[in-house]
């Protein structure tokens, strides 16, 4: 299976927003996300699904960017929403 919006992305990645964390949970003043995720398209870092927020995915909801990429030390994959494929 293949992903348009992988292979749309552009060559430079986009910079983080923040390196302290997920930036609705800090906003709450929480620092309680499990693992973090960066947006490809904007570069906002939101938490995980197994965090209790789960703002990465709620970005994607409100800003349709559709591929965010793990925000975790040494992991390098990316995820589409909207095809629900790792890469």
């Amino acid at each position: 299976m293949t992903c348009e919006h992988l292979a749309d992305l552009p060559a430079t990645e986009v910079a983080a927003s923040t390196e302290d964390g997920c930036q609705d949970c800090l906003a709450e003043g929480k620092r309680n996300w499990v693992h973090l995720r960066l947006c490809l398209a904007c570069g906002r870092v939101g938490c995980c699904d197994s965090s209790p927020g789960k703002h990465a995915t709620a970005h994607f909801h409100a800003a349709h960017h559709p591929v965010i990429r793990s925000f975790e030390p040494g992991e390098t994959w990316r995820w589409c929403y909207v095809d629900q494929l790792v890469v």
